[in-house]
């Protein structure tokens, strides 16, 4: 009868444990996982990202981390700070970033941190460069008889005014910021690919470059689509067969809030990004829209 209970009792704890412990619980210890952080559009807030990496570098049963970008580059600090986080993660654990139709500006510069870089032969990678772009409705504002005065404590507080022509000294100005940011860029992609000053000022210059191109640069390390570099990752480290690839939880929105959401981040870029500071950003929009 004994011996009977105890059957029972480790019946019980068997099943038990094989629902505490199932596939999806935060509580399954024993799996192998490897974490795919999406960086998809224009960077204009690095913190979901940065919240992700941070999560993911934490979790003990993540093995490695797979960014996977598909963005035309954004805001230069944006880009920066996910950079930085992936660079705070790599002395921990294995990064890897995987392109998709897009990796370029910003969003090549976020790669340079990861351990490896895996492009597509026809991704659009590269933009190693900086833009600043200002509107000036200056004679739109005069036919319809409408001026502005601006009261300011210095020559520079209205720098960029879109009602009236830059002036010489304003632009030299905002050059010098753009060639310092710039050169920042140029700086990690040094460090990032261990190439000489040389070889990357050579192509320093906002131009694009298809994966293979950019490969035989020395841009990215290896060719291949989303499958190779999770297979690249399970090799750096020491996995084989079958793994759990984890995201980010998605929130459900309803068709209004996708269609509202969308027309708001659209006026956002329209009106705010090209004129609010530098960017890393791949230019024109045809080459990133789907």
């Amino acid at each position: 009868m004994i011996y009977g209970l105890v059957v029972c009792g480790l019946i019980l704890l068997w099943r038990g444990t094989s629902v505490f412990f199932k596939e999806d619980s935060d509580f399954s210890f024993f799996e192998n996982r490897i974490a795919v952080v999406p960086i998809r559009g224009v960077i204009t807030d690095s913190r979901g990202v940065v919240d992700q990496i941070k999560k993911y570098r934490k979790d003990r049963r993540v093995k490695a981390i797979i960014l996977r970008i598909d963005s035309p580059g954004g805001g230069t600090a944006a880009s920066q700070e996910i950079y930085r986080e992936v660079q705070r993660t790599v002395p921990k654990k294995k990064v890897v970033a995987s392109m998709g139709n897009v990796a370029a500006s910003g969003g090549y510069y976020v790669a340079l941190a990861a351990n490896k870089i895996v492009a597509n032969p026809a991704t659009l990678t590269g933009s190693i460069g900086v833009i600043m772009e200002l509107s000036n409705i200056k004679e739109l504002l005069n036919k319809i008889g409408i001026s502005r005065e601006a009261v300011k404590s210095g020559p520079f507080k209205d720098i960029g005014s879109p009602v009236r022509a830059m002036k010489p000294e304003e632009r030299q100005l905002l050059e010098a910021v753009i060639k310092n940011v710039h050169q920042q860029f140029v700086e990690v992609v040094i460090k990032g690919r261990r190439l000489s000053r040389e070889q990357v000022e050579k192509i320093a210059d906002g131009r694009i470059f298809t994966g293979e191109q950019a490969r035989d640069l020395g841009l990215v390390d290896e060719l291949g689509s989303f499958e190779d570099a999770v297979e690249l990752t399970k090799r750096m480290v020491g996995l084989s067969g079958e793994v759990k690839l984890i995201y980010p939880e998605k929130k459900r929105l309803s068709i209004w809030e996708l269609i509202f959401s969308a027309w708001m981040g659209e006026i956002k870029q329209s009106l705010e990004l090209p004129k609010s500071s530098a960017q890393l950003l791949l230019l024109p929009p045809i080459l990133y829209k789907n």
